[in-house]
């Protein structure tokens, strides 16, 4: 059994500790550190719209997308990311505007976009996302949901400087 004996050196080590790492250390989760960046998957720039508009919605709704921006190598979140958003919904085909949108993330680097609940196309329901805004190299994302019948979608970019 190991006996931890409190006395003035210890406490003195102790103090330097934490006077080395910084109290946030303590205090905030731990950042990835040497995190990849997320490659481009196939078939996620498919009817991709350069410059779709920041919208609060896309059409009427039901269905949420989201997900996180972080930096690669040290998980760094990402503020005011911008990320374009787009599926075939149930309002439209791919082609229409009203299908296409573009959210910015907050202070922790997440986003949210209410749309319109996606429909499968060619056997799997999927989204489509993008970060195209020239501060980081682009990502195309596209992932595909376990059921046609859930109600959101979650997808993470880690990105690296352009």
């Amino acid at each position: 059994m190991t006996t931890f004996v409190l006395n003035r050196r210890n406490l003195l080590a102790a103090g330097g500790s934490i006077l080395a790492t910084g109290v946030s250390g303590l205090l905030l989760p731990v950042r990835a550190q040497g995190l990849p960046p997320t490659d481009s998957m196939a078939g996620g720039a498919n009817n991709y719209r350069k410059g779709a508009p920041i919208v609060e919605r896309i059409g009427k709704g039901g269905f949420w997308m989201s997900g996180t921006v972080r930096r690669a190598g040290d998980g760094a979140p990402l503020a005011g990311q911008r990320i374009q958003i787009w599926a075939h919904t149930t309002e439209g085909q791919e082609h229409e505007p009203q299908s296409h949108g573009a959210t910015l993330t907050d202070k922790n680097g997440a986003f949210r976009l209410e749309m319109p609940q996606i429909i499968p196309i060619f056997g799997q329901p999927h989204g489509h996302l993008a970060y195209d805004s020239g501060e980081f190299k682009t990502v195309f994302l596209r992932p595909v949901m376990r059921s046609a019948k859930d109600k959101s979608l979650e997808a993470h970019f880690v990105l690296q400087p352009a």
